[in-house]
């Protein structure tokens, strides 16, 4: 009796470890790279590296009310997101499912970024408050609205493992390509616009518009299930009562607050601990730069040699982790503080894109357990722990430096309580993210299905 079931799963094992079908265009692979990577990700990372600083020195906000902005608009756009992806879910039109929000969504988050630089002098502090608070919170509903069926759109289209990874690994370039230019040269590009940020935005927003009509046009959906007319909270419940999502919950709202404090802190960083303003491009050149590395080259490696995402993470974060702990303690020597960020980003930095491999795994539990496709609602679950992990960036960095004494403008002149949260927000708080995530990837909870999930999507195919 055990040689027939070993060999009845041996024979499985080879069954479902055929190659699929090619289901994707070489159209819609690079338009789903870059729709949500490209332009969009420019005005991303224009804002994860500036904003704050542009906030508190250039409209004038102080570091508390900044703080306040962002913790209720990251807080609200949190709250949206599963909204967002049981709408998407439930979207019924001769587009489809997700592809509708591809045409008119990236218009109105084109005009929401260009007025959110326009630095509303004639207001007062009130007055200012409302208008960033207000276009700052439009313009995460638009991220929203794209996120959510950008996401769910990948698995509708294809379930060949190895397609979405290249999909997703594409994807992973265009971030750090976005996020090399957004953080390391905003300042020499908004030189020639006379210091102004809002040609940035159109150009951006254009590219964003380009690039989400190519995604409508190339995508084909056709591995989602009918719709269900039942209130969205029970798609919910379905998710919710599989205790093998909250790791990944948390894993996934932990890398977006790892993956921020590298970015959002470091000008702080380089301005005020290291005294260098001069060095803030440079610096912000040296963990692109990485961060370009982690996504084109690195991420691609780990993958070859770790076969899945989960395995991938748990290494590299374990290694990132070493290098964010001797920055930690000796990164008041430029030349350590240099290495040390370039080596930690150059492993660390994809496991943003990483978790997108780990939300396409929780889509097919689910389906292999509810038997329906509640990609939207997945997809909004990790842009819900994606954006709460963004509300403990934004908020958080501005409120430890409020807290800490910060003094703005005043380099070499800030009190010793804001020169430790500075070192502590830009290595201390990443480094600890890190290893929260090795356990979590340690014992990752989808492993144990992965051969009934392989071979569900194997018969699906013949």
């Amino acid at each position: 009796m055990m040689s027939v079931e070993t060999n009845v799963t041996r024979t499985s094992e080879v069954k479902i470890n055929q190659p699929a079908k090619k289901e994707v265009t070489t159209a819609f692979k690079w338009f789903h790279a870059t729709s949500l990577n490209g332009g969009h990700m420019l005005v991303l990372a224009t804002i994860a590296s500036y904003f704050s600083v542009y906030m508190t020195d250039t409209v004038g906000i102080s570091a508390g009310a900044a703080a306040g902005i962002m913790l209720v608009a990251t807080l609200w756009d949190a709250i949206n997101d599963p909204i967002m992806g049981t709408i998407a879910d439930r979207t019924n039109s001769r587009w489809g499912r997700y592809r509708p929000y591809f045409l008119f969504v990236p218009i109105l988050f084109t005009i929401s970024s260009v007025f959110l630089f326009i630095n509303p002098t004639g207001l007062d502090t009130t007055g200012k408050i409302v208008y960033i608070g207000g276009l700052y919170i439009l313009v995460n509903m638009c991220t929203t609205a794209l996120t959510m069926p950008q996401m769910a759109v990948l698995p509708a289209v294809t379930k060949n493992d190895k397609e979405r990874n290249s999909v997703i690994t594409l994807g992973a370039a265009f971030t750090a390509i976005a996020f090399t230019i957004g953080s390391t040269f905003t300042p020499q590009l908004t030189g020639l616009f006379g210091g102004s940020y809002t040609p940035l935005m159109l150009i951006y927003g254009i590219i964003t518009i380009l690039c989400f009509w190519g995604l409508f046009t190339t995508s084909k959906e056709k591995y989602i299930t009918t719709s269900a007319k039942i209130p969205f909270t029970a798609d919910l419940k379905k998710l919710f009562k599989h205790k093998e999502i909250y790791p990944l919950i948390l894993v996934w709202c932990l890398a977006s607050v790892g993956y921020g404090f590298m970015f959002a802190s470091s000008v702080y960083f380089m301005m005020y601990y290291i005294g260098r303003p001069d060095l803030i491009s440079f610096y912000m050149g040296i963990i692109s730069i990485g961060a370009l590395v982690s996504m084109v080259v690195v991420m691609p490696i780990a993958l070859k040699i770790f076969k899945t995402g989960h395995q991938a993470m748990l290494v590299t974060q374990l290694i990132t982790f070493v290098f964010y702990a001797i920055a930690f303690i000796f990164g008041d020597n430029l030349i350590v503080l240099y290495v040390c960020s370039f080596i930690a980003t150059a492993i660390g930095a994809m496991s943003n894109a990483l978790v997108n491999i780990l939300v396409n795994d929780t889509i097919d539990f689910i389906y292999l357990k509810e038997k329906t496709s509640l990609n939207g609602s997945i997809a909004s679950l990790k842009g819900f722990a994606q954006k709460c992990g963004s509300t403990i960036t934004n908020s958080g960095i501005l409120a430890l430096l409020a807290v800490s004494g910060y003094i703005p403008g005043a380099i070499g002149q800030q009190p010793d309580s804001t020169m430790f949260t500075l070192n502590f927000v830009r290595f201390g708080i990443p480094a600890i993210i890190c290893l929260i995530i090795v356990v979590c990837m340690k014992y990752y909870p989808l492993e144990k299905y992965r051969l009934e999930i392989a071979k569900m999507k194997n018969d699906s195919n013949e």
